[in-house]
């Protein structure tokens, strides 16, 4: 969500919630195969529940001054990732997912003629600054993540509401965990990763982002999870 100097566009905050995006992805053209599911904790046992395999991981937590003077990770602006900047308000819930599937275009499937996959391949080559440019011209995009704004459990917020929650993704590329935030430079590369162990990876470096703020308690998880 959070704010950006970048852009006058606003759009309205996604709800972080499975329904939700899964209505979104699948409407743009994502193979139902595929889905996001909560992620409910952080032991060993909650984790298991989790399906197999996760190519991602949206992480929403509170981006607070300490969030913001305080980072992890190396950025890592010349790695082979999918980045796109945040250049529009409240719009860190479709960057976080554009992240999250684009990187992960190898495994999942492509309903023909949908627009996802139309975006991904307007925008192939371009810089993520060229990217966010596209995305802000891009009116199915804004008006698929406008409709799934509408459709979460609480009543949506105004596009002007200002929020301090925001929303990233995790990926493992190349044997690397990424975090892949549009409010940055680059992706940010955290430790040695491997497809199986991408969730257990992402969980030792939220539970950073969380011992950094531990009088917050607004983090959610969801994971992006092949169901079939």
């Amino acid at each position: 969500m959070t704010e950006t100097s970048e852009s006058k566009q606003r759009w309205v905050p996604l709800e972080s919630n499975p329904d939700v995006l899964n209505k979104y992805v699948h409407n743009l053209g994502i193979a139902k195969k595929w889905s996001f599911v909560d992620v409910y904790g952080m032991d060993d046992e909650l984790l298991a529940m989790v399906p197999r395999p996760v190519v991602a991981v949206m992480l929403l937590y509170p981006l607070t001054d300490k969030a913001k003077a305080s980072d992890f990770g190396e950025v890592k602006q010349e790695a082979d990732i999918y980045f796109v900047k945040q250049t529009i308000g409240n719009a860190c819930g479709t960057i976080a997912l554009v992240h999250a599937v684009a990187n992960n275009t190898d495994k999942i499937e492509f309903e023909a003629g949908k627009h996802f996959k139309k975006f991904l391949e307007s925008t192939e080559g371009k810089s993520p600054a060229e990217k966010a440019a596209l995305l802000e011209n891009d009116q199915e995009m804004g008006s698929a993540h406008e409709d799934s704004a509408q459709e979460g459990q609480t009543q949506a917020p105004s596009k002007d509401e200002k929020t301090n929650n925001h929303f990233i993704a995790f990926v493992c590329k190349d044997g690397e965990l990424y975090e892949l935030d549009g409010r940055k430079e680059g992706p940010v590369s955290h430790s040695k990763s491997r497809p199986d162990t991408m969730l257990e990876d992402t969980i030792k470096v939220v539970k950073k982002f969380m011992e950094r703020d531990p009088d917050e308690l607004n983090f959610t998880l969801m994971a992006l999870v092949k169901n079939e």
